[in-house]
């Protein structure tokens, strides 16, 4: 897909320089590098790490002011028919991910907050962390909002301290999801799910169940402000990824697939993250099946 072109550009602080990672754009994954080693490392979750002195410019970048310019700044069309605004309870769980991605542009994601020993991870893809198949273009500036809504912030800010995400993403762009650690809320010092609660995580669960899945889409009127679900009954693709009937496009990345889900409660188990469109004009939304290198990422973040 091609990438979208936010009108607010910052220049990297040293980081990475290079090419630009996708941001809100829903990709499929890249091939690998041709002559790429194919043996793995013995470590296969990666992590990427940010100072104490980033997180704090982190949260001083993301002002209101910004925020409503990026959600201009990108206008994908119009959203589809299938994707639906939520209008139910509020999800205090799925929030926008805000960050500067490797081209220096500002832009966004969808992430989770879930149940985890450190009360403080969330899950999105990995594509909303670096850009796949190549390990130095990473993003930065990284901020979740949980329950982000047409500008405002019930349970504040929460600074990115940490990022694991599979190694095979970073070598070959393959298993698109990724746990994030951040930092307690810096104005009352609450831990995420304390302050949220945290969603109920699941690995090797067997395709097949009716997904309702949750994001931020770039799409208009809505413009990444506001909530949009698709629901339908996930499949499983050749290839060992699965999919649903879904038309949600950039921005949505990283959101929630969640089984089970209660309305009333707003909980679901998480099953899958939002991670590529079929075509230009989507009409399914695939992601990963969750298995054991994903657990292994999850378990990393969950106890740093």
């Amino acid at each position: 897909m091609p990438e979208t072109s936010p009108s607010v550009t910052r220049r990297r602080r040293g980081r990475v320089t290079g090419l630009a990672v996708t941001g809100t754009v829903l990709t499929l994954a890249a091939p690998a590098t041709v002559g790429q080693a194919s043996a793995a490392p013995a470590d296969p979750v990666s992590v990427l790490k940010f100072t104490a002195k980033e997180r704090k410019d982190a949260l001083a970048y993301w002002t209101p002011a910004r925020i409503k310019a990026v959600g201009k700044s990108v206008d994908l069309g119009p959203t589809g028919p299938k994707a639906k605004p939520w209008r139910g309870t509020t999800l205090k769980t799925v929030g926008r991910l805000f960050f500067v991605n490797a081209g220096g542009a500002d832009t966004w994601c969808t992430a989770t907050a879930v149940k985890s020993a450190n009360k403080s991870a969330v899950m999105t893809a990995a594509h909303c962390v670096r850009r796949g198949s190549s390990p130095f273009n990473t993003n930065l500036d990284m901020v979740f909002v949980p329950a982000y809504h047409k500008g405002k912030q019930p349970y504040g800010a929460f600074a990115v301290r940490s990022a694991a995400t599979p190694r095979t993403w970073e070598t070959d762009s393959t298993n698109d999801m990724a746990t994030l650690v951040v930092d307690a809320n810096k104005k009352n010092g609450k831990k995420l799910t304390d302050a949220v609660g945290g969603q109920t995580v699941a690995f090797n669960r067997p395709v097949g169940d009716t997904i309702s899945a949750f994001g931020y889409s770039a799409t208009r009127p809505q413009l990444g402000e506001e909530l949009l679900r698709c629901k339908g009954k996930a499949k499983k693709k050749q290839d060992g990824a699965q999919a649903i009937p879904c038309d949600m496009t950039g921005g949505s990345s990283g959101g929630p697939w969640l089984a089970d889900f209660n309305a009333t409660t707003g909980k679901g188990v998480l099953v899958s993250v939002n991670s590529a469109l079929d075509s230009m004009t989507p009409t399914e939304m695939q992601g990963e099946v969750f298995k054991g290198t994903a657990k292994k990422v999850y378990d990393r973040a969950q106890n740093s």
